[in-house]
């Protein structure tokens, strides 16, 4: 039988939870995307998985979806297991591999996320309002949806409602599934539909960060020119624990680390060591934070 995670004591549901004790910079965020439980590369690697979070003393985990590889219960019951296990807050979006798969095309179009909102969290938008860093998740995976995703309207009045009301000095992120634009360094890949309109809104309401997956590669990248004088790091975390990597990243998983001060945004990619059983750090970026006046 099914289990519903609502309303239980094991379920963190973020988007409930602004009342939690403040939480000042920095903030250790560590973001992990396209787990794929059902697709799991090597059986280690959860475990190391979790270790490495753990071991982070990290505020804040941020999953940018794809948990399940069908969306079947078994997979959503492993990836509810999974995040009980992370004892840091954590916030997730649903990717286009967590909504019923093509042969169960009814639900696919009726209630394609039904399986993700009872095992994962019925909130699909997500959000933390810290004094220093505030974060919407956004769904972009739906029914009809072609695999690149779509952004509706009703996610872009979230951002509008959520970003414009927190103060000018507050770190934003945005978490979404899909791409918003076409990096070069990914060569060709799909971006969500009305996906310019979303990244213009989003720098607009001075979002400095989007967290996304989707491609199962891992780039860091800046995205300059969004709006004359204001840039969004852009950062797509690779597959962290299954054996779908492409490209560059085939046979190989990722997640980042990323530490906000009030000057930079530093983002380490750890990549899994298989014969270690550990993920370690590879690269690491760092990024000045844009000054914007107000309280």
């Amino acid at each position: 039988m099914e289990s519903d995670r609502s309303g239980t004591g094991a379920f963190h549901s973020v988007a409930l939870d602004s009342g939690t004790p403040e939480t000042r910079l920095p903030v250790r965020i560590g973001h992990i995307s396209d787990i794929h439980f059902g697709r799991i590369t090597d059986a280690n690697i959860v475990d190391a998985l979790v270790s490495d979070l753990e071991a982070g003393d990290l505020d804040l985990v941020i999953i940018s979806g794809d948990l399940t590889q069908r969306a079947f219960p078994g997979q959503f019951r492993a990836a509810s297991q999974f995040l009980d296990r992370i004892s840091s807050r954590w916030l997730v979006v649903p990717g286009n591999h967590d909504v019923y798969p093509w042969w169960r095309i009814r639900l696919r179009l009726t209630d394609p996320l039904r399986r993700y909102k009872k095992w994962i969290s019925e909130e699909l938008n997500q959000q933390i309002d810290w004094p220093d860093l505030s974060v919407l998740g956004i769904n972009s995976a739906h029914g009809m949806t072609i695999q690149g995703g779509r952004i509706d309207a009703s996610e872009r009045a979230s951002m509008a409602t959520f970003f414009s009301s927190v103060p000018d000095r507050t770190f934003k992120i945005l978490v979404v599934h899909h791409h918003l634009t076409s990096l070069d360094a990914l060569d060709d890949h799909d971006v969500a539909v009305n996906a310019a309109e979303t990244l213009q809104s989003a720098a607009d309401l001075d979002v400095d960060m989007i967290l996304c997956g989707h491609l199962h590669i891992s780039q860091i990248a800046h995205v300059e020119n969004v709006r004359p004088g204001h840039s969004i790091v852009v950062c797509t975390a690779g597959t962290a624990t299954s054996d779908r990597g492409r490209g560059s990243n085939k046979s190989r998983n990722f997640y980042n680390k990323i530490v906000v001060s009030n000057l930079d945004v530093e983002i380490e990619e750890r990549e899994y060591d298989a014969a270690a059983r550990r993920f370690v750090a590879t690269s690491a970026h760092t990024f000045a934070r844009q000054r914007r006046s107000g309280p």
